[in-house]
């Protein structure tokens, strides 16, 4: 048992980081903007109450510039989102999320649908699902009062108005979809231009989006932003030795403090704007001395603190061992598990509850203490995911936020158990339904071609927009999930492998993923890349458009053929719309589907280097005025019926199938 002394001095510390938590210097706050609450209300401690608290608290850890996940399940399921300015450190945009939750607690205490603005972020969430192309209601405007001279206002405008569309172009086509724009007015003054949109929109949904929010700003004014929730866009004409949108810098980071604001112009006029919350000003100097002090005095004792923590013992994973990229398991240590709490969510694993068989395990439904909806992954105990593949997944997922990707609640380590825990997904895979005779009917083609996008952009996120670049390396069908509303998300990431900074590729001698869906650099050679995906995504895209597995053809010699050779065939025929499952019968664009097949076969040529980016395959299929390249015949083919995989000037023998494989030495 520790001393008397020990548990003064831990109370005493207890005390004082209360103490200097509570008096936080307001000048380190986010600068409030706007908010808005809406008319409909939840109770107090209801199923509602816990999942806003739950999502608040994923959002307030998340460190991504964007973030658009729920937490709980319909009819008490909140949908949220963040969106921190472009220039932002992410430690600011931590901080600013953090503190916008707090306030929203208190501006809108039973409210549940809330947006607020600050200068360096917005957040909001709703009981609604928020769409995922371009919102335009609930406008703000907010102006400058002070007006430039009518003999100069034809001019200024004309320079504004070309100043924010050139941000505007620039923004849709950066993976930020932001952008700061500057021009001369005058030998003295400056015109600055900012917009931005949610990183969710595709560029089209973007560019409508700015265009209508750019369009509706008050022209002839010294500054003016209008905020729309997926899009905002606002202008400063200031004297030109200053900045309009000053970016925050930590705290404790020496820098030189930015130009002062503008003094000589009046600040923008709110229009029914609730005025931020008290506490900036004054007392600022008074709150640091009081800090000051205190931190003075918590310092001797917290050491003392310290030293006595550091004598008990650790954790059994801190010690767990770093991975090839540096990460380790402590990284998400607050997100682990108590086995028994897992055994209860699942009956003790009932098989009432088990939801399918994986390549490492099996899967249970599982209800939590809370109330929330899991879907539990056990490793088996003869699984050939090891230690390093699991915690590899851990590690990984729960750095990934998007809403095409499944999302990590947590895991277990206890024993011989490794337990990772998920977002219930009520509708099971894509399989499920797609190569299913009795189920392919739900699978119209909007949906297909919905369910096509957000696999787009899911990857596009892994390999592009993500703070990592990840490649997945077992694309398919069985791995994407499909949520209530048939939206896809892409699942399984034990066999993924981060890149570097600059790394485009890397070889592997233990080869692993599932054949038909691996590249052939990839299965001959051990060679993958962000590319290997993408022959990947080109036989789901084709497996989406035709309801066939890539394994399941057959030519009349009882040959094995497969999808990818198949489609070719009908596409160098001129009969691509063969292709198309009949259970969809004519209701479906020829366009958009004669689109797919084309980029599905772009994606499935022998040479990497012609098969296109994520990006380029995401705006082949938002922009149809994009001219794509004829497709190469593919390298990649079963032959004989014994299952020799063919290229160009290579072959190797191996099983058809589908099942996952994760030993198998490249030749």
């Amino acid at each position: 048992m520790p001393s008397h002394s020990y548990v003064a001095s831990s109370i005493i510390v207890i005390i004082i980081i209360i103490i200097i938590t509570s008096l936080r210097v307001s000048a380190d706050d986010p600068t409030y903007v706007y908010h808005t609450c809406s008319n409909t209300t939840y109770t107090r401690n209801s199923t509602y109450s816990r999942n806003l608290r739950t999502l608040l608290n994923i959002l307030s850890t998340d460190t991504s510039a964007f973030q658009n996940t729920a937490a709980g399940n319909s009819p008490d399921m909140v949908n949220g989102l963040f969106l921190c300015r472009g220039d932002v450190p992410a430690e600011i945009c931590r901080d600013c999320v953090m503190f916008a939750g707090n306030y929203t607690q208190n501006r809108c205490p039973r409210e549940n649908e809330v947006l607020i603005w600050y200068d360096e972020c917005m957040l909001r969430y709703s009981y609604r699902n928020f769409p995922s192309n371009s919102v335009t209601g609930g406008v703000i405007i907010m102006t400058n009062p002070k007006n430039v001279s009518s003999d100069e206002s034809d001019r200024f405008n004309d320079l504004l108005v070309s100043t924010l569309n050139q941000a505007a172009d620039e923004a849709v086509n950066n993976s930020r979809m932001f952008s700061v724009k500057n021009a001369n007015f005058s030998a003295n003054q400056t015109l600055s231009g900012l917009v931005q949109c949610t990183l969710d929109l595709t560029r089209q949904d973007c560019d409508d989006c700015l265009k209508q929010s750019i369009n509706g700003l008050p022209r002839g004014r010294y500054g003016a932003r209008l905020l729309l929730p997926s899009c905002n866009s606002r202008y400063e004409l200031h004297p030109s030795n200053e900045t309009a949108f000053v970016t925050p810098q930590p705290p404790g980071r020496n820098t030189v403090p930015p130009p002062p604001e503008q003094k000589n112009v009046p600040p923008p006029s709110e229009q029914n704007i609730v005025p931020p919350p008290s506490g900036k000003g004054g007392k600022s100097f008074v709150r640091i001395i009081i800090v000051a002090v205190a931190v003075a005095i918590a310092f001797p004792v917290f050491i003392a603190g310290y030293c006595f923590v550091a004598k008990r013992g650790r954790k059994t994973y801190d010690t767990a061992p770093a991975d090839d990229d540096g990460d380790d398991i402590t990284a998400v240590g607050s997100l682990q598990f108590d086995f028994k709490t897992i055994e209860a969510a699942t009956y003790k694993f009932s098989q009432r509850n088990r939801l399918g068989q994986g390549g490492f395990g099996e899967v249970f439904k599982g209800t939590l203490p809370n109330g929330t909806e899991v879907a539990v992954k056990r490793l088996s105990k003869t699984s050939d995911q090891g230690e390093n593949e699991f915690k590899n997944e851990v590690v990984l997922v729960a750095k990934l936020q998007h809403r095409n990707l499944v999302r990590l609640l947590g895991f277990c380590v206890e024993g011989e158990e490794k337990i990772l825990v998920f977002e219930f997904v009520p509708n099971k895979s894509l399989d499920y339904f797609l190569f299913d005779t009795t189920r392919q009917g739900q699978l119209d083609w909007r949906t297909r071609y919905k369910i096509i996008g957000g696999i787009t952009r899911g990857i596009l996120y892994l390999h592009q927009d993500s703070r990592l670049t990840i490649i997945h390396r077992d694309l398919k069908a069985s791995n994407i999930l499909i949520d209530s509303n048939m939206n896809p998300k892409i699942a399984d990431f034990g066999m993924a492998r981060i890149f570097g900074m600059d790394q485009t590729e890397a070889n592997t001698r233990r080869v692993v993923g599932t054949y038909g869906y691996m590249s052939p650099e990839y299965a001959m050679y051990g060679q993958f890349s962000m590319k290997s995906d993408v022959y990947s995504f080109g036989v789901l895209v084709l497996e989406i458009i035709t309801g066939k597995k890539n394994s399941s053809f057959y030519r009349m010699d009882d040959t094995v053929d497969n999808l990818v050779t198949y489609a070719w065939r009908q596409w160098s025929n001129g009969s691509p719309l063969e292709l198309v499952d009949a259970i969809i019968g004519e209701d479906y664009q020829k366009e958009e589907v004669i689109r797919c097949i084309h980029i599905g076969l772009l994606c499935v040529q022998e040479d990497p280097a012609k098969r296109p980016t994520l990006s380029t395959i995401h705006q082949m299929l938002t922009n149809f005025s994009i001219n794509l390249p004829d497709p190469q015949t593919p390298g990649f083919f079963f032959g004989n019926g014994v299952g020799t995989i063919r290229s160009t000037n290579n072959s190797i023998l191996c099983s058809i199938n589908d099942a996952t494989v994760t030993e198998f030495g490249p030749r």
